[in-house]
């Protein structure tokens, strides 16, 4: 999709004056080898309700703004596996150090991007959740946690995306996040029976004809779609 390569290439530009180079190097190392379904979203959430085609250019700022939840995704999927492996009690302490403040640069880049835009309370909003649900994984050790990051910032997309349009954020779109996370249970975070790693998949996975069908419902109101055949 070539939703996947704008996101990329404006994330890319948002971090081009990170130093010392070999920051840098790891975060666009990170955003290279990173689903950008996040980003693509974003785009996808602005521009399929028109049933035209992408032109994500001529909406303002728009790949800023699906950079910055891309950005805000990759600084906190970093900052998960960081917390999994833990770096530093295994004596890699220069790669978490590292590691942690490619994070923070992720992170703050993301919300610069998105500071005066409708999506900057989501986006703060996504970070303390995130925030709890590790805190709870740790004291639980209930790996379902780490799913909701996935989700949360698919929603940050949404918001995103629609409001880059000139609409508001549609209140019904749980369900569309159930089919983008296989998460069966509208307005309900992961059970603490199922186990997953939450990565996302690269955007060429997703059905991107469907995916556009399904927004130009969400926002045109009309509801929940009915199960196709074969999904």
């Amino acid at each position: 999709m070539e939703e996947a390569a704008a996101v990329r290439r404006a994330a890319t530009e948002a971090v081009g004056d990170v130093v010392p180079d070999a920051l840098r190097s790891q975060i666009e190392s990170l955003l290279a080898d990173g689903s950008m379904a996040p980003g693509a979203l974003t785009l996808l959430a602005a521009t399929a309700p028109s049933d035209g085609p992408a032109e994500f250019a001529a909406l303002d700022g728009l790949t800023e703004r699906a950079a910055g939840v891309q950005l805000i995704y990759d600084g906190l999927r970093l900052t998960r596996d960081l917390a999994h492996a833990d770096p530093w009690a295994t004596g890699d302490r220069d790669r978490g150090d590292m590691g942690i403040l490619a994070a923070d640069v992720l992170v703050a880049r993301g919300f610069y991007l998105l500071a005066r835009t409708e999506a900057a309370d989501r986006a703060v909003a996504v970070v303390r959740a995130f925030g709890r649900d590790q805190t709870h994984r740790r004291e639980t050790v209930d790996p379902s946690y780490d799913r909701n990051l996935e989700r949360d910032v698919l929603d940050l997309a949404l918001v995103a995306g629609t409001t880059a349009a000139g609409g508001d954020a549609p209140a019904e779109r749980d369900w569309l996040l159930d089919q983008l996370t296989d998460d069966g249970k509208p307005g309900e975070r992961a059970s603490s029976d199922v186990e997953s790693d939450g990565d996302l998949p690269p955007v060429a996975e997703l059905d991107g004809e469907t995916l556009r069908a399904d927004l130009r419902r969400l926002t045109g109101g009309e509801g929940r779609p009915v199960e196709r055949s074969g999904d």
